[in-house]
């Protein structure tokens, strides 16, 4: 398979250093074809600007999102946001490897993605009418490509359960997951998370380099987490609000997978 890991981190010595290339080790080894986009090496701009389009005039009124899809439509993108969307094209898997910080990506990352993910090239694309809204969220440009986050914390992994104080780590991923990944068509394969990363010890790192070695030999079979395909049923047409009923027990964030059981009577008692 064709690999791409985006890395945000500013310290090749860092233990997101040495998880990138561990990670990049254990694919080669297995026979895989790997690229890596090191965003902090690369001197990635973050900033989405009218400087992304080569043939924006200045005295135009920006407006970033149908200037990337003009720019994406005539080739007149920057070099370095085609040479971007290129490496998504080549991808069979998206590798997204990052620290939380501040309870999301490194504001490099999110750059990139603001960037990269271009009008035309990940989103507004697809039949839009009142029963079919674009092609996205489970379809779309990227469908058929898998994704997968790789990401340290500080915390420890109960403050990040489903009752911890920082919140459940399926809800502040789910941005990332469902949100950059899933929306252009891509399927999300469950997170790899190392907890507590700043106080980790040799021996925690060797079990941690054996639970990762496992995610990555199995990337092509891990079972997807399960969201709900936005044309699939699932929503009402056009307002793109979840059927009653199909959320079962849950809420939240929760709603938008399959694995929520639909609603079932009681009987009377």
């Amino acid at each position: 398979m064709n690999i791409l890991i985006v890395y945000a981190h500013p310290e090749p010595r860092s233990l997101n250093g040495s998880l990138k290339n561990f990670s990049m080790a254990v694919l080669e080894r297995a026979g895989h074809r790997v690229q890596v986009s090191d965003l902090y090496a690369m001197q990635w701009k973050a900033t989405a600007d009218a400087g992304d389009f080569l043939e924006h005039e200045p005295e135009t009124r920006l407006r970033y999102p149908a200037a990337s899809g003009e720019a994406f439509a005539n080739g007149t993108q920057a070099p370095e946001i085609a040479a971007e969307q290129a490496k998504l094209v080549w991808a069979d898997v998206v590798i997204f490897q990052f620290p939380l910080w501040w309870f999301s990506m490194p504001a490099i990352l999110k750059g990139w993605v603001d960037r990269v993910f271009a009008a035309g090239f990940a989103y507004n694309v697809g039949e839009h009418t009142p029963h079919r809204y674009g092609d996205r969220y489970g379809e779309g440009t990227l469908e058929g490509k898998r994704a997968m986050v790789i990401m340290t914390v500080g915390g420890r992994e109960a403050h990040y359960g489903p009752r911890g104080i920082d919140g459940p780590i399926e809800d502040l991923l789910f941005p990332i997951q469902h949100g950059i990944f899933f929306y252009p068509g891509m399927t999300v394969l469950p997170p790899f998370v190392v907890y507590s990363a700043d106080r980790l010890k040799p021996e925690g790192y060797t079990a941690i380099e054996a639970a990762l070695e496992q995610r990555l030999v199995t990337l092509a079979t891990t079972e997807p987490v399960a969201y709900r395909v936005q044309n699939h049923g699932d929503y009402e047409m056009p307002g793109l609000a979840l059927k009653v009923g199909l959320e079962g027990k849950t809420q939240g964030f929760a709603m938008h997978t399959r694995d929520s059981s639909p609603c079932i009577d009681e009987p009377a008692s």
